[in-house]
């Protein structure tokens, strides 16, 4: 009984831990991961805010428009950020969780929650 019940125990462990796992990529990368959560690892080159819009932009991987991915930060989202986004990691490698979703032909990330983004060090 011992043994089932150590067996059972070792099985839900493997299988929480597998269920928080995250493939770590590139953001060259990303656009082969769509549609899966990931952790993509790379350097900020740019980013903008359009006020009208009310969107956050971020480039990874490359300065606009050559960027392997974009960030998308919206609405009130932006305000849980302490400074704007888009400064805050310019030139600053990052690692980003979420999942990578198309926006016409390029992989992009949403962000509703700062420790989405953390500095890679």
């Amino acid at each position: 009984m011992i043994k089932i019940k150590l067996f059972l125990s070792v099985v839900v462990l493997f299988v929480c831990l597998n269920s928080f796992a995250q493939t770590k990529i590139t953001a060259k990368e990303a656009s082969k991961h769509l549609n899966e959560k990931v952790m993509v690892c790379d350097q900020v080159f740019g980013g903008k805010y359009l006020s009208g819009a009310d969107i956050t932009l971020i480039d990874v991987g490359g300065s606009h428009p050559n960027e392997l991915l974009t960030l998308v930060i919206k609405g009130d989202d932006r305000k849980k950020f302490t400074s704007p986004p888009e400064e805050a990691f310019k030139g600053k490698k990052v690692c980003i969780t979420g999942q990578i979703i198309d926006y016409k032909g390029k992989p992009e990330i949403v962000i509703t929650d700062p420790e989405q983004i953390k500095e890679d060090k």
